[in-house]
């Protein structure tokens, strides 16, 4: 096509459903210009948050240069993306549902709210309504408020009530259910072969659950279920079918899980997004890989879309409807942002570490004779990288030094040279599927059969031990709460 006024039009269309991540903790110059000329969203990660203080900057940035959304993956827990570093002072959704209390979780889900308001996040793409019913699951797992339907619809709603009160838009994942497989989309396209009466009865019903308590948008996953169709999830029509199913289902924007997974990668990005956009997602998310040339991803799928409208394979007025959901959208989050007071970031820290160790150690508890005396001694045998939340945080480690600055902390220290009577933990996650996790819990064990193993992982998905701590979670909140059953042992009914 050689319009430049209709060229003009069709990239104005691309950018207005296009959610770019970035490098760096300012804006650079292109994702400034898109924003001016209408792009939807930009999503932060870890290294665009390093502190709340120059996240707060970075949304302020992004804000005056035009109507964006701002987002973040922030869903406490494993995956933290506000407190990355040290790991989340809220407890994750895995220890919320063990707790199993329904105000608590909504009460975690007000002040996760209230902390991205205040650093100027408008939607959190969070609660994870994934139904962890394999235990061994690669990727969701504690992200999972637990195995069954009810406890997940119960709190899934309820941290979509407590984030809305704390001023947050939110997107209710992974769409249509993300708990039952055991490959991890990042890497792969996993397949879920099931009836679909089991979708329904099983996975579906958190977020109907979560849609009637006010969910704002919805993230579909990468996952191909046959009796749906032959594509994966995001860009699946029968799976949008089924989001426009849920109470307000209608109005629901649907937002895609990142499209640079490998689950979907193989067709070019560029191809991707246009399948996206055929099956009926309203917000593309491109996902974000540090050192990456996020520009040129960014091109890539603008590239993709202005030619599939060039050639009428996509329309303008198939993009309307995801232009009204995304309006939508657009006007909520302003009257968050209008609403919202300027607050003390340290107050909101104090008030998210009290009851996140609430929390923790609600959820926490000891199979076998767990406590310890005499020096503590941490090794961590859990591999360095989770695809989802990023590198694993030093929660475990400033937790016990915390405790005892002269803690023997190391995943190199020699076992033999021990103190005599030293407390000593191995932290582990996925030593039963992991083999090479396994491996290196079984030669600590082998000359340390008096270690304490802290399970991060599932309940169920637990190593057999005699002396065996289940955390339910990996962060900072749940390190400190299983560092002080072993060091101090139980607390006292009514202990403060």
């Amino acid at each position: 096509m050689n319009d430049p006024r209709r060229r003009a039009e069709h990239r104005a269309l691309a950018l207005s459903v296009l959610v770019p991540g970035m490098n760096g903790t300012t804006v650079p110059t292109w994702l400034r210009t898109a924003i001016a000329d209408g792009l939807a969203g930009v999503l932060l990660f870890a290294p665009n948050t390093p502190d709340l203080e120059t996240t707060r900057a970075l949304s302020a940035e992004l804000h005056a240069a035009g109507p964006v959304l701002v987002m973040a993956d922030e869903e406490s827990g494993d995956v933290s993306r506000l407190q990355a570093a040290g790991g989340s002072s809220l407890a994750g959704a895995a220890a919320l549902g063990a707790a199993d209390d329904v105000e608590l979780t909504r009460e975690s889900g007000r002040m996760l709210g209230r902390l991205q308001r205040a650093v100027g996040i408008d939607m959190d793409l969070a609660p994870v309504l994934d139904v962890a019913s394999e235990p061994h699951n690669p990727v969701i797992g504690v992200r999972s408020f637990g195995p069954s339907a009810e406890v997940v619809s119960r709190h899934g709603a309820a941290m979509v009530q407590g984030l809305a009160e704390g001023g947050v838009l939110t997107c209710g994942k992974h769409f249509p259910g993300h708990g039952d497989t055991l490959v991890d989309s990042h890497l792969s396209l996993p397949t879920l072969d099931i009836p679909v009466d089991t979708l329904r009865e099983r996975d579906l019903p958190p977020f109907a659950a979560a849609a009637a308590a006010g969910m704002d948008s919805v993230m579909t996953g990468h996952l191909l279920i046959p009796a749906l169709g032959s594509r994966p999830g995001t860009l699946e029509p029968a799976v949008t079918a089924l989001v426009r199913e849920l109470p307000g289902g209608e109005d629901l924007a649907i937002i895609t899980d990142a499209l640079d997974m490998g689950a979907v990668s193989a067709a070019g990005l560029g191809e991707v997004c246009i399948q996206a956009l055929e099956a009926g997602a309203d917000l593309l998310c491109l996902g974000h890989t540090m050192g990456r040339d996020d520009e040129a991803q960014f091109e890539l799928a603008v590239a993709g879309i202005v030619q599939a409208l060039d050639a009428g394979r996509l329309s303008p007025e198939q993009l309307a409807e995801p232009q009204r959901r995304i309006a939508r959208l657009r006007e909520r989050a302003a009257a968050h942002r209008e609403q919202a007071p300027r607050e003390d970031l340290q107050e909101i820290v104090t008030e998210l570490e009290q009851l996140g160790a609430r929390a923790a150690r609600a959820a926490v508890i000891a199979r076998g004779a767990v406590q310890r005396t005499g020096q503590p001694v941490l090794l961590d045998v859990r591999r360095r990288v989770n695809q989802a939340a990023g590198r694993f945080t030093r929660s475990f480690e400033l937790a016990v030094q915390s405790r005892d600055e002269q803690a023997l902390i190391g995943p190199d220290l020699d076992l033999a040279e021990l103190p005599e009577g030293a407390a000593v933990m191995v932290v582990c996650r996925a030593p039963v599927t992991d083999a090479e996790e396994g491996e290196r819990l079984r030669a600590v064990l082998a000359a340390r059969p008096d270690a304490v193993v802290i399970h991060t992982g599932t309940r169920d998905s637990a190593p057999a031990h005699d002396a065996l701590v289940l955390t339910s979670g990996a962060g900072r909140a749940n390190a400190e709460a299983a560092i002080a059953l072993i060091l101090d042992g139980p607390r006292e009914e009514g202990a403060a």
